[in-house]
């Protein structure tokens, strides 16, 4: 097409570029300067887009999103930046996060496969489709992984750290790994045959197992045993050889004594296998008569529950391949997985323990909170006067503000009653001693116990024993219902009366987390929320649900998410009416469809939204019309984020809330959980800060795009480019520094009255007609 052919197609005039009339117009200037003329209308403004809000496609997948956050997890372990063991560390949370993923999620979903569902999730899928997307993504990531499994080993071996393998030790090291084989490992072991009169043998969840095959040297028939790899606390994976850091997997070292297992027999093959059980085998608690029991029989169940997932070694025979997928019952092209590296990565953490601090993250050491320094040794004056204190974990000491808290009230005289939420707590827990104490000292003591805490269930079955036997009252919380809420309440006996303290928290009562993830806590006598504190624990204690009044917490299932879903549709009214809005979250999942859809509207109105979600996250931020103003940013480092954040502008009247509760349907609607209100200004200042830092780092923080893709952010100035969780323990160390100077500072004020000598000296000399004083 030539330019004049071009124009004439665009309605413009090739010599002017200006728009032309048609070429059998009849308007002339006359007619143009009529007002009775019929000018063309000026175009109409396009509309804006309109979105089916009900429509699957403005929902991410919760599985497929949640192994995105698997990535970026794997990307800190590739990162150079980090120390060598914090990259094997964060190899061996992949594989920990995988083994749970099928364990809870891909078993869920194979259930629903069985069940014959066919009503879609939110985002369109049905479950088989779901689970097939999840296996592509799963093989994506595991190759990633061995790549990263070949060059940590290497980079490992740089620092004289050795994994090898069994043949590649010296004489003089077999020796030794061969005597520690006879003396420690030999006896565990159990050979279990596999003919008509041995049936093929029970596998266990998550176990290492050889499958050997053997036969006598006159003979062609062949003999398949298996043999479980016997690991446990006392038993670890990695064998060390002699004091040296050199190591070999325990598989290896019996698959190299099998000489002993099967004397005179020839050893024709042996290879590795695991095996990954669903954990998805909970009951209906309407229909038990028992919850203790019901809890016992479903641990007994998930023990013999399906198989998820098969994993073998690398060139394991196509015939044996093929009768484990038999015996066990999965399928071959989709549930067995071949590895080619170590199987069960989660045991790197192991060697990611190994005592090279050159190797690791500078050391961490908590510091006390400021707001608890003083010369008060009664911390609940120091809650009384202070009003509120707020904790941060694992920057902040939990040993000195939490448990502290329940040791003074367990051994307190003034204390009448302690009333306690418990969802995880640490194998060997000052916390359960403490409770221990008070009842011993008298005083009443309950505790709602959950026994369905995923994986925690047995130890915490073992805890209300325990406690029971201590006269503590023990109860399991309200059925149907899980309760997940961090709670500690004390009634004390004080100068004015009775009044009740409280600490409300983000994170579990468990000493070991709490060095590892960053939570948020509240210490607080605050009249209006013990009073809710008050009516919650009837309500969990007595299993009864009349309506509750309650000032200012905002508990699940009744209240939360009402509350948050108002709390939205308040701050569209205030951009509407021009006072400009402002909604921050801070969540480990946004998956609650209703949520999700009343940010879209806010988005739509104008709101602006910033999201730092840790892993699933349904919403897709950034579409035109839809969601331009929302962001969602993740961040993953040293630490794992774990606290929960709602902040709403209000028009000025800035509205913070902590609590245990993820924005997901089950902590919205199926769990007991607890947001209680930051109200205090300096508090407010320091959730601020902690807001503002996250969102602005370049270093820890990945930015979701509309797809559920992310990208990490990088300043271009490497010197910005500095770690969060390091950047808030310096934070941290300053204001405790900032504390003790201040404190140091009180007390050289205090006044002290002179020595009688010295004041009659004084009054002689004149200098004095009253009780001098001087400062230290």
């Amino acid at each position: 097409m030539n330019v004049k052919s071009a124009a004439a197609g665009s309605g413009k005039s090739p010599e002017s570029g200006k728009e032309s009339l048609p070429a059998n117009s009849k308007v002339n200037s006359r007619r143009k300067s009529s007002p009775k003329a019929d000018s063309p209308a000026p175009p109409a403004p396009p509309a804006p887009p309109t979105f089916d809000l009900q429509s699957s496609e403005w929902y991410l997948n919760r599985e497929l999103t949640w192994l995105e956050f698997n990535k970026r997890v794997l990307h800190e372990a590739e990162d150079e930046r980090n120390p060598l063991l914090a990259r094997v560390f964060f190899l061996a949370v992949i594989g920990s996060n995988l083994d749970e993923f099928f364990m809870k999620r891909i078993g869920g979903l194979k259930q629903q496969v069985g069940a014959s569902v066919r009503s879609p999730s939110v985002d369109g899928r049905l479950p088989q489709e779901q689970i097939d997307a999840c296996n592509l993504v799963v093989r994506e990531i595991l190759d990633q992984q061995l790549l990263l499994e070949q060059k940590l080993q290497q980079l490992l071996a740089a620092e004289a750290i050795l994994l090898c393998r069994y043949q590649q030790l010296d004489p003089e090291d077999r020796q030794l790994v061969d005597s520690y084989f006879r003396e420690e490992i030999y006896p565990l072991l159990t050979p279990q045959g596999m003919d008509p009169a041995h049936p093929f043998p029970f596998i266990s969840n998550l176990s290492i197992n050889l499958l050997v095959s053997v036969r006598y040297p006159e003979s062609d028939h062949s003999f398949l045993i298996r043999i479980k790899i016997p690991t446990s606390a006392d038993v670890p994976r990695f064998v060390q050889v002699g004091k040296k850091h050199t190591y070999i997997l325990l598989e290896d070292l019996v698959a190299n004594n099998l000489e002993l297992l099967f004397p005179g027999m020839e050893v024709e093959s042996c290879e590795t296998f695991r095996v990954t059980r669903n954990a998805i085998t909970e009951k209906s608690e309407e229909q038990a008569n028992d919850l203790l029991v019901m809890i016992e029989s479903a641990l007994r169940d998930r023990k013999f529950a399906e198989i998820v997932r098969l994993e073998i070694g690398r060139g394991m025979q196509d015939g044996h391949r093929g009768k484990l997928a038999a015996e066990l019952g999965v399928e071959a092209e989709t549930d067995l997985y071949e590895v080619d590296g170590i199987l069960s990565l989660r045991d790197l953490m192991q060697i990611a323990a190994i005592d090279r601090p050159d190797l690791h993250f500078p050391p961490h050491y908590p510091v006390d909170n400021t707001e608890l320094l003083g010369d008060d040794p009664n911390i609940f004056h120091t809650i009384r006067d202070q009003g509120n204190i707020f904790l941060q974990h694992p920057y902040e000491s939990f040993s000195t503000s939490v448990e502290r808290f329940l040791y003074e009230a367990s051994s307190d005289p003034k204390v009448l009653a302690i009333k306690m939420t418990l969802y995880r707590t640490a194998k060997n827990s000052r916390i359960i001693q403490y409770l221990v104490d008070a009842a011993q000292n008298g005083k009443q003591v309950a505790v709602v116990v959950e026994l369905m805490a995923r994986f925690d269930e047995s130890a915490n079955i073992r805890w209300a024993g325990f406690l029971e036997e201590a006269g503590i009252h023990v109860t399991y919380g309200v059925v149907g219902l899980k309760t997940h809420s961090k709670l500690i309440f004390v009634i004390r006996k004080d100068y004015d009366g009775l009044r009740r303290y409280a600490h409300i928290g983000t994170g579990n009562y468990h000493a070991g987390t709490a060095r590892a993830y960053v939570d948020l806590g509240l210490l607080t006598c605050d009249r209006e929320i013990a009073a809710d504190l008050t009516e919650l624990f009837n309500y969990l204690t007595s299993g009864c649900t009349p309506m509750r009044h309650y000032n200012k917490l905002l508990p699940s299932p009744k209240l939360l998410k009402k509350a948050l879903l108002s709390k939205i549709s308040r701050e569209i009214g205030h951009q509407q009416q021009g006072r400009g809005a402002l909604i921050q979250f801070k969540t480990n999942a946004l998956e609650d469809r209703d949520i999700v859809e009343a940010l879209y509207q806010a988005s739509q109105a104008g709101v602006r939204i910033d999201l730092l979600v840790r892993d699933s996250c349904r919403l897709r931020p950034g579409i035109p019309g839809l969601s331009a103003t929302v962001r969602v940013v993740s961040l993953v480092g040293r630490f794992l984020e774990h606290t929960r954040v709602f902040y709403f502008k209000n028009d000025g009247q800035e509205e913070y809330f902590i609590g245990s509760a993820d924005l997901m349907k089950r902590n919205l609607e199926s769990r007991v959980e607890v947001c209680v209100p930051v109200e205090s200004p300096r508090h407010q200042a320091l959730l601020r800060e902690l807001i503002d830092l996250q969102l602005n780092n370049t270093r820890n923080v990945w930015e979701m795009a509309s797809d559920g893709s992310y990208r990490q952010l990088r300043s271009a100035d490497d010197r910005e480019n500095v770690c969060i969780h390091q950047f808030l323990i310096a934070r941290a160390e300053k204001r405790a520094a900032a504390g003790r100077l201040a404190l140091a500072r009180k007390k050289s004020r205090k006044k002290i009255t002179l020595p009688r000598k010295v004041k009659k000296k004084a009054e002689k000399e004149g200098k004095a007609g009253k009780e001098s004083e001087v400062e230290k």
